[in-house]
């Protein structure tokens, strides 16, 4: 099995482990295993862009399925749009792939993220999926349950320059 004999990176409450990161070409995903979802890291000032899922019951980085015929960078804009209204001042930039080892079937899956930034805050409206978003600075507490996972990923985006420039950390 792809990532089974690698330590994990990352492991959530519902046994979910984060097994590897590959700051690769985004024309070349991983082939060990699927690539069904993209995720992102949008960042205003210091703080990133959580969404609160209803479904899973915590904090999250928007993202999503990939749809037919969509590339993982279009799925990327089009579920931070949907899940959080909001827009990224340029393009997305390409960040790696992320590749999971999912509970309860330990099915490997990688993701592909993307991070950008954004000056100009938009309304959000709550939906059938998503309840909140937040601007998280990565210490804060947050109500209720914050995904591990997408926290790990979100701290890659700040050391890759997604964040603020002036803070290593």
């Amino acid at each position: 099995m792809p990532h089974s004999h690698v330590p994990p990176l990352a492991v959530d409450g519902r046994g979910n482990h984060l097994v590897s990161f590959a700051r690769g070409t985004e024309g070349a995903p991983p082939c060990d295993a699927p690539l069904p979802a993209a995720l992102v890291a949008l960042w205003h000032a210091e703080r990133v862009l959580m969404v609160f899922d209803r479904f899973r019951q915590a904090w999250e980085l928007p993202g999503g399925r990939i749809e037919e015929g969509e590339s993982p960078r279009q799925a990327a804009a089009r579920e931070l749009l949907e899940e959080s209204g909001q827009v990224p001042d340029g393009p997305l930039r390409f960040i790696g792939y992320a590749g999971f080892v999912l509970a309860p079937d330990r099915r490997a899956e990688n993701a592909a993220l993307f991070a950008g930034r954004t000056t100009d805050i938009r309304d959000f409206q709550a939906t059938e999926e998503i309840a909140a978003i937040r601007w998280w600075n990565l210490r804060e507490v947050l109500p209720g349950r914050v995904q591990s996972l997408d926290t790990y990923l979100a701290r890659l985006t700040r050391e890759s320059g997604s964040g603020p420039s002036h803070d290593p950390r």
